[in-house]
């Protein structure tokens, strides 16, 4: 089966439990993680959102997603 990102974002939620839209960029190579999500919630799959503050490269604290899986039924 061809990688693509959504089997290499469900391959790695297996693996590590979550990731955030920087993991996605730096481990995945994928700039567009919520659409990726979303594609993968039209085809059944269920994810847990979680808001988490992460540091900015200027010091500052913002809120970024964090996803995980919900289930692996699929």
């Amino acid at each position: 089966m061809r990688e693509t990102h959504k089997t290499r974002l469900i391959k790695y939620l297996k693996n590590y439990g979550s990731i955030t839209s920087i993991q996605a960029i730096q481990d995945l190579g994928n700039t567009r993680l919520s659409a990726t999500i979303f594609s993968l919630k039209e085809l059944g799959w269920n994810f847990k959102t979680e808001d988490v503050e992460v540091t900015t490269r200027w010091g500052t604290i913002t809120q970024v997603a964090k996803y995980s899986l919900k289930s692996v039924e699929n």
